[in-house]
């Protein structure tokens, strides 16, 4: 090797080492930063302890032990309905609490967000559901103690929510993924007599059940305030999503992001018998669709009218009744997620 090459081999050496002590200082300070939140006010983390079939109350001691390990001062509250965690999370924002976290699937998420939202509180996931897409989208791995390592060397990142308008009135933020249709039907089977079957697998086999019923679905959807043409068809569902993913890893939106400021507006066409069993071996293993099945459309808003009665669910939860009106409120809160290389 030539002296040149040496030299240039060293200077390359010499950034590297210079780039990553930049970077671990950075981790250090977030870090201790978070730290000294938690000092002054603990963390309040809020379980749902029914979420991923009881998955996540089994790994509650063991975010317990990793955060005492870390001298992160957290407390624990037990919610067992959406309403007492929305009505505790307000209470600690009342009571002054900087750090907020949830440790469940995606619904868990939404409560979070609801009772949070136009606060100025710091907010965090810790994946236990049976979905956890949105904690995906962030980055966070699906393992609930491997997430809350990362969050604490993590960086507050300001993500979008989708906020959805029913016809009965009634407003409610979501973060993941929603729609009217076969989705809407199944999400009520998912999470009955399907909730203890493991991630993909439940959705799936909730979806079955529900197209074996499945009633024939006209949607009519409208982009207010663009020049976004109308889409009329019959549809087997029809979405409005904030991530790439929903149902647990099923990647329908897949150039979807959750900073852009704007949905992915997604329709996928009634399928025929034999498409259907095309479609479920490739959701099994790929998690998507052929891209021939399914239309999909960026905007910052939509409104789904159908031809029949049908109700809207955002991250699974039954939200109320078509027609439904769905806009980006963008980077409408803070998330703690990991820092990006």
């Amino acid at each position: 090797m030539s002296r040149r090459h040496l030299r240039c081999f060293a200077a390359r050496a010499e950034l590297f080492s210079l780039t990553t002590a930049v970077l671990l200082v950075r981790i250090c300070r977030q870090m201790t930063s978070l730290l000294n939140l938690s000092r002054e006010r603990p963390a309040i983390v809020f379980v749902n302890p029914h979420a991923g079939g009881g998955r996540c109350g089994r790994r509650l001691a063991d975010v317990k032990t990793l955060f005492s390990a870390r001298s992160f001062l957290a407390e624990f509250v037990l919610a067992g309905s959406r309403e007492e965690m929305e009505s505790r999370v307000r209470a600690a924002i009342a009571a002054g609490h900087h750090v907020l976290l949830g440790m469940g699937g995606d619904g868990t998420v939404q409560a979070l967000v609801n009772a949070a939202h136009k606060s100025e509180v710091l907010l965090g996931i810790l994946p236990a559901g049976g979905g956890n897409d949105f904690a995906a989208a962030l980055g966070l791995p699906k393992d609930p103690v491997a997430a809350a390592e990362m969050m604490l060397a993590g960086q507050p990142r300001s993500v979008d929510l989708l906020r959805a308008r029913t016809a009965d009135g009634r407003e409610r933020l979501y973060v993941g993924g929603g729609g009217v249709g076969l989705d809407a039907d199944s999400a009520r089977y998912s999470s009955g007599r399907y909730k203890r079957l493991p991630g993909r697998v439940r959705y799936l086999a909730a979806a079955l059940h529900a197209l074996s019923k499945f009633q024939p679905l006209r949607v009519r959807a409208e982009f207010p305030g663009s020049t976004l043409p109308d889409v009329d068809s019959p549809v087997l569902l029809a979405g409005a999503l904030n991530t790439p993913s929903y149902g647990a890893g099923l990647r329908l939106a897949p150039d979807a992001q959750i900073d852009d400021g704007l949905l992915t507006a997604l329709f996928v066409k009634n399928l025929s018998e034999a498409e259907v069993l095309v479609a479920i071996p490739r959701l099994l293993t790929r998690g998507g669709l052929p891209d021939s099945y399914v239309t999909r459309v960026n905007a910052k808003r939509v409104r789904l009218s159908c031809d029949r009665d049908c109700d809207f669910h955002g991250d699974g939860e039954v939200l109320g009744p078509a027609p439904v009106d769905i806009e980006v409120l963008p980077r409408a809160v803070r998330m703690l997620a990991p820092v990006k290389s």
